[in-house]
C-alpha cells in the first residue's frame, strides 16, 4: 500500500537543492520566529488540512513560541531513551498515536521589501517530518530535523495577510534515522526565515582557503553558482569566482584562529565571508593542519538548554563555545548532527576545531541485531544521502569544520558507503570519521568509544588487531571519560598515553552539558520523571556542565588534565621548568607568575616568571627561581606556578587561568602526638583531656563544651555514584551493585571491649568488629584514644577478616557534629572536590566556606565533596566563631555536609535531600576512585581501595574563636 508522506523514506518533496547557509547577505530578509498559533492531535491522521486554507480562524487556538518544543509549552510531555526506540520497530511505520502540532502564522511584507525577484522560505530545524503551505498552497514536506529545507515561495507572498501553516508530526520514518541519545523533543525548534533572493543574487558557493607551511601563503578560490568576484581589503584580493589567488597569510588554527574578512559580489548581492586558510591533511599516518599534526582536547556536544530543550539562543551558543576555551578545550564532536550554524560561526572566530556529524543513528536496531538496519537497507540510500548533502552543503564555507563525520552508531552498510563516496567527491579537502566500521575502509581514522587504558596503550604501540591497513591510521577516542554523575575519572591517565604516543591523536570526552530539564519538584528531571513507558533515567545527565552551565568538578579536572603547558619543579636545585603544549602558539599571549606559600595562608614571596615569550611549540625552557623563604616551626611550605592571560581576548578576560601547578618545597612537618594525661573514670562518663566518654560504650559523647550528635566510628559506605553503579552491559566487574549484595550500606557494629589503661596508662582503647549480615567477612578495629590535657588523639588500627573479593568504597570514620557548626576551613586540596583519580584540578592551600557550599548538586545525588590530601580541618559557627580541629596523620580525605549518607544514596533529585540538625563529617583514610564505567571503562587498579589492614590518627581540639 501506499505510506503516508511521513512514513514513506524518502527525504521529503518540494523542496530546493542544499546550499551553503550564509549569515553576511545584504539581501532582505524577514524573520517569522516568535508567537504562533497552534493546535495538538493525538494522530498524524486526525484533523483534515482545511487549517492551511485561507481564512481559516484560529483564534481559539494556543499559542507556542518558535523556535520551540511544544512539549516544553504545556503541551504533552518529553521522554528520554538512549538507544531504545519509543515505538515498535517496524521500520518505516510509526504509531497511529502519533502527536502532530499544526501551526500557523500571519505575516507583512516589510516595507522594505522590494518589488522583484524571488523569495525563498527557509527552515532550519524541525523534529521529526513538516508538511508546509503557504497562503493555502501546498509547498510540500521534509524529514532531517537537524538541517535546513529550503522552498521557494516568491510567486505566493502578498504584500499583506500572508499565513503560512506548518504540521509537524513528532514520529516519521526519519525518526528511525534520529535515535541519538537525547530527549525526543518535537517542534519547530530552530529559526524560520523568508530571505528575498534579487535577480542575479548568489546561490550556492564553495569557499577553498589552503595554507602552504612551507612558503606561508595562502591560496583562495570561491566556487560560486553564480558568477561574481571575491575581495579581500587587507590582502588586496580582487578576484573573480572560480579564479586562485595566492598571497602570504597568516594560517587559521584553533590556537590563532585568524580570520580575513572578504566579500563575494553578484549582480544582485553582496556576501560577507571570513575566510581562514588552513590545509587538513593525512600525512604519515597522521591528522595534520598546516602541517603539524593534531592532539584533540575535545568534547562532545549535544544542544540543550534546561528550559528550550534544543532552541538554543547565540548568548547560550557563545556562553558554550567560552566556557570550552576558558577550560582549555580545543575542539568539539557534534553528536550527533549538525549543530545551528551559528555556533560553527563561533568556532571560527573563537577557534575550535570541529567534527561537523551528520543528523543520523540508527542505535535501537542493535536491539534486533542490525536486522532492518536503514543504513544497509538500499530503500533508504536516498534520505541517508540526502542528509550527508545538507550537512556538507550547509556547512563547507567554515575553517573549523576540519572532519565530516558520516554518523554515529549506524552499524555498517552501502548507505554509509555511499555517504562517503559522495561526501570524498565534493569536499576532498577534509577529511572522514565514522566509529561504526571496524575495518575503517571509509574512513580517515581509527575511532573508537570507551576503550580502556591498556587497549589505547596497546593501539598507540601499533599493537592492536585489525588489518595492517587500519594499523596505518591515526587513532582517536570519539567518546570516553563518561561525564555522568561524579565523575569522570582518568582522564590524567588517558592524556598520558595521548601525550606518549604519536599515533593517539586525543579524544572527545563524553560529554558537554548534562539534560536535565528545569522541574518544579525534581530540580532538573531526567528520564522517567514524565511518566515514559520505555526511558533510561539519569543517563541523560552525563555532562562536564551542570543543566544551568555551571562547570562540574569533572570539567575542572579536565581543564587542569589538558592544559597547554606543562610545569616542573626540582626542589634540589630551585629550577622550574616550563614547557609548551600548544600545536601553534608560542607563549607570547601568556604571563606566568610564581608564589611561594606557607601553610597555604601567607605570601610569602611572589614574582614574575621569565618565560621567552616565543617559546614555540613542543619546546621546554628551565629557569631558576629565587630561594623560599625560611619556614617557620611547624609549617609546610609550598610552591604555586601559574599561566594567566596577559590580554583581553575574544574569549575571556584580563588574567584568566590557563594553566597552574603546585609544588611541596619542604615536607609537611610531623603531627606531635598527643598523651601524657590518663583516662578518669566518672560515673558513667570518662573523662580525657578535653574528650567525655560513655565508660559502658567508650564512644566520644563531647569535645570541651561542645556536644557531638554521633561518635566517631568506622565507616566504609558511600552514596553510590553512576560509576560505581555502573552501566548493565559493561564486561567488567561493576561493584556498586556488589557492595549493596555484600551489605556494606548496612554494616553490623559489635562492641567487643572497652579498656581504661590496658594499652598504656594513658589510653582508652574500643575495639569492635564491623561486618555485614549474612558473611563471614569483617573489619576489626581499635580506637585508642589519648590526650596531652588540650588535643584528644584517636589511632585506629583496622584488621581484615575473611576474603574480601572487592574493593572498599571508602575507609575512615565519620562523626556527626551539631548543625551551628556549618563554616568549614581546611589546608588541602580545593578548592572543589577530588578523588584519587579526579583531582588533577585539586591545589593544595588553604580554603573555607561554608558547609552548604561544599555539596556538588548532581543532577542526581551521589557521593560527592570529598577534599583530598588534607592536613587539617576545621568546622566553625562561623567564619570567626568556635568549634572543632581535625588534625589528621596521614592527609585524609574531608567531607562534610547536613545529610548522612544514607539519606544521600536514597535521594533520586536534589530536591530530596532536606538539611537536618546534624553536620555528619567523613574523615577517610582512603577512597575508591572514580572511573568512568557508567559507560566506560572502571577505575585503575592503583586506584582501587583494597581491603588491607590500616593504621591512621586523628588529633581534636577546639578551635577558639577568632579575634
Amino acid at each position: 500500500m501506499e505510506l503516508p508522506y511521513h512514513e514513506d523514506v524518502s527525504p521529503g518533496t518540494g523542496g530546493l537543492p542544499p546550499r551553503v547557509w550564509c549569515a553576511g547577505s545584504d539581501a532582505v530578509s524577514l524573520s517569522l520566529n516568535g508567537s504562533w498559533r497552534f493546535r495538538l492531535s493525538p494522530g498524524a491522521c486526525g484533523p483534515d488540512e482545511s487549517f492551511a486554507a485561507a481564512g481559516f480562524d484560529a483564534a481559539a487556538w494556543d499559542e507556542v513560541v518558535v523556535p520551540g518544543h511544544w512539549v516544553l509549552q504545556g503541551h504533552g510531555s518529553p521522554l528520554y531513551t538512549n538507544q531504545m526506540y519509543p515505538f515498535p520497530v517496524d521500520p518505516p511505520r510509526v504509531p497511529t498515536e502519533n502527536p502532530t502540532g499544526d501551526h500557523l502564522r500571519g505575516f507583512d511584507l516589510p516595507a522594505d521589501w522590494p518589488a522583484g525577484g524571488d523569495a525563498v522560505l527557509r527552515f532550519d530545524g524541525v523534529e521529526s517530518c513538516a508538511r508546509v503551505w503557504l497562503n493555502g498552497t501546498p509547498l510540500g514536506d521534509f524529514k532531517g530535523s537537524r538541517l535546513p529545507h529550503e522552498f521557494a515561495v516568491g510567486h505566493l507572498l502578498r504584500p499583506e495577510g500572508n499565513v503560512l501553516a506548518v504540521r509537524v508530526h513528532q514520529w516519521s520514518s526519519g525518526s528511525y534515522l534520529e535515535d541519538q541519545d537525547q530527549w525526543w523533543l518535537p517542534g519547530i525548534f530552530r529559526d524560520v526565515t523568508l530571505l528575498h533572493r534579487p535577480e542575479g543574487a548568489a546561490r550556492d558557493f564553495f569557499t577553498h582557503a589552503s595554507y602552504d607551511h612551507e612558503d606561508g601563503t595562502g591560496t583562495l578560490r570561491v566556487d560560486s553558482e553564480v558568477p561574481g568576484r571575491v575581495t579581500v581589503p587587507e590582502l588586496g584580493v580582487d578576484v573573480a569566482t572560480g579564479e586562485s589567488v595566492t598571497v602570504p597569510v597568516e594560517p587559521w588554527s584553533a590556537e590563532r584562529p585568524r580570520l580575513y574578512d572578504a566579500e563575494l559580489a553578484t549582480a544582485g548581492e553582496r556576501i560577507a565571508l571570513r575566510v581562514g586558510f588552513r590545509t587538513v591533511a593525512l600525512t604519515d599516518g597522521l591528522i595534520t593542519v598546516n602541517g603539524r599534526p593534531l592532539l584533540f582536547r575535545g568534547v562532545n556536544r549535544h544542544e540543550f538548554h534546561p528550559e528550550k530543550g534544543r532552541a538554543l539562543d547565540l548568548a547560550t551558543m557563545r556562553a558554550d563555545v567560552r566556557l570550552m576555551k576558558q577550560h582549555n578545550i580545543n575542539a568539539v564532536r557534534t553528536s550527533h548532527y549538525p549543530p545551528h550554524p551559528a555556533f560553527l560561526d563561533l568556532c571560527d572566530e573563537l577557534g575550535l576545531w570541529v567534527i561537523d556529524e551528520c543528523d543520523l543513528e540508527t542505535h535501537g536496531f542493535t536491539m534486533l541485531g542490525w536486522r532492518g538496519n536503514p543504513a544497509d537497507d538500499d530503500r533508504w540510500t536516498p534520505a541517508l544521502l540526502d542528509r550527508a548533502t545538507r550537512t556538507v552543503q550547509r556547512d563547507k564555507n567554515h575553517p573549523s569544520v576540519i572532519v565530516w563525520s558520516l554518523g554515529n552508531e549506524c552499524g555498517t552498510g552501502k548507505g554509509l558507503r555511499a555517504m562517503a563516496a559522495w561526501i570524498r567527491e565534493r569536499d576532498p579537502d577534509r577529511l572522514l570519521h565514522y566509529e561504526g566500521d571496524p575495518s575503517c575502509r571509509d574512513t580517515d581514522m581509527y575511532s573508537r568509544m570507551y576503550a580502556d587504558h591498556a587497549e589505547v596503550e596497546r593501539i598507540g604501540r601499533g599493537e592492536d588487531e585489525g588489518s595492517e591497513t587500519r594499523r596505518q591510521l591515526p587513532f582517536i577516542l570519539c567518546e570516553y571519560g563518561h561525564a555522568m554523575g561524579n565523575g569522570p575519572g582518568g582522564l590524567r591517565e588517558y592524556q598520558d598515553l595521548f601525550e606518549r604516543y604519536e599515533r593517539l591523536q586525543g579524544g572527545f570526552v563524553w560529554e558537554w552539558i548534562d539534560h536535565g530539564l528545569r522541574h518544579p519538584a525534581y530540580g532538573f528531571a531526567y528520564g522517567g520523571d514524565f511518566g515514559e513507558e520505555l526511558h533510561d533515567g539519569n543517563f541523560v545527565a552525563d555532562g562536564l556542565c551542570f543543566p544551568d552551565r555551571t562547570p562540574s568538578p569533572g570539567l575542572l579536572d579536565y581543564k587542569r588534565v589538558i592544559q597547554p603547558v606543562r610545569f616542573g619543579y626540582d626542589p634540589v636545585s630551585g629550577t622550574v621548568s616550563v614547557t609548551n603544549l600548544y600545536a601553534f602558539a608560542d607563549l607570547s599571549e601568556l604571563a606566568f607568575e610564581w608564589t611561594y606559600l606557607m601553610d597555604g595562608a601567607e605570601r610569602d614571596a611572589s614574582g614574575p616568571l621569565d618565560v621567552p615569550p616565543e617559546l614555540g611549540p613542543g619546546e621546554s625552557v628551565e629557569l631558576k627561581l629565587p630561594d623560599p623563604p625560611a619556614a617557620a616551626s611547624g609549617a609546610e611550605t609550598r610552591l604555586y606556578l601559574t599561566a594567566m592571560v596577559c590580554e583581553e581576548t575574544n574569549w575571556t578576560s584580563l588574567d584568566h587561568v590557563v594553566a597552574r601547578a603546585d609544588f611541596a618545597v619542604t615536607p609537611r612537618p610531623p603531627v606531635p602526638v598527643a598523651t601524657g594525661e590518663s583516662p578518669r573514670r566518672r560515673g558513667y562518663d570518662v573523662a580525657l583531656g578535653p574528650g567525655r566518654f560513655d565508660v559502658r560504650t567508650g564512644e566520644l559523647r563531647a569535645l570541651d563544651t561542645l556536644t557531638l550528635t554521633a561518635a566517631p566510628r568506622l565507616d566504609v559506605w558511600r552514596a553510590t555514584t553512576d560509576n560505581d553503579d555502573g552501566a548493565p552491559w559493561q564486561p567488567d566487574t561493576r561493584y556498586g551493585p556488589l557492595w549493596r549484595k555484600l551489605g556494606l550500606d548496612r554494616m553490623h557494629h559489635r562492641l567487643d571491649d572497652v579498656e581504661l589503661g590496658a594499652s598504656g596508662a594513658d589510653a582508652l582503647t574500643v575495639r569492635t568488629r564491623m561486618a555485614p549480615a549474612a558473611r563471614d567477612l569483617a573489619l576489626r578495629t581499635v580506637y585508642r584514644w589519648t590526650s596531652d590535657g588540650t588535643d584528644l588523639r584517636l589511632a585506629v588500627s583496622v584488621t581484615p577478616e575473611g576474603d574480601w573479593e572487592v574493593p572498599l568504597p571508602r575507609l575512615g570514620v565519620r562523626i556527626g557534629l551539631p548543625a551551628a557548626l556549618g563554616y568549614a576551613q581546611w589546608f588541602g586540596g580545593g578548592p572543589g572536590e577530588g578523588y584519587p583519580d579526579t583531582k588533577s584540578a585539586s591545589t593544595v592551600s588553604r580554603w573555607s566556606m561554608p558547609v552548604d557550599r561544599m555539596q556538588t548538586p548532581y543532577v542526581r545525588p551521589q557521593e560527592n565533596g570529598a577534599r583530598a590530601d588534607v592536613r587539617w580541618a576545621e568546622l566553625r559557627t562561623g567564619i570567626d566563631g568556635e568549634g572543632v580541629r581535625i588534625v589528621g596523620d596521614p592527609a585524609f580525605w574531608f567531607t562534610a555536609r547536613r545529610w548522612s549518607s544514607e539519606q544521600l544514596d536514597a535521594a533520586a533529585h536534589r530536591t530530596d535531600l532536606t538539611p537536618g540538625d546534624t553536620v555528619w563529617v567523613h574523615l577517610d583514610h582512603g577512597q575508591r576512585g572514580i572511573g568512568s564505567q557508567s559507560c566506560g571503562p572502571g577505575v585503575l587498579p592503583q586506584h582501587e581501595l583494597r581491603v588491607a589492614p590500616a593504621e591512621f590518627t586523628f588529633t581534636f581540639s577546639a578551635a577558639a574563636r577568632r579575634r
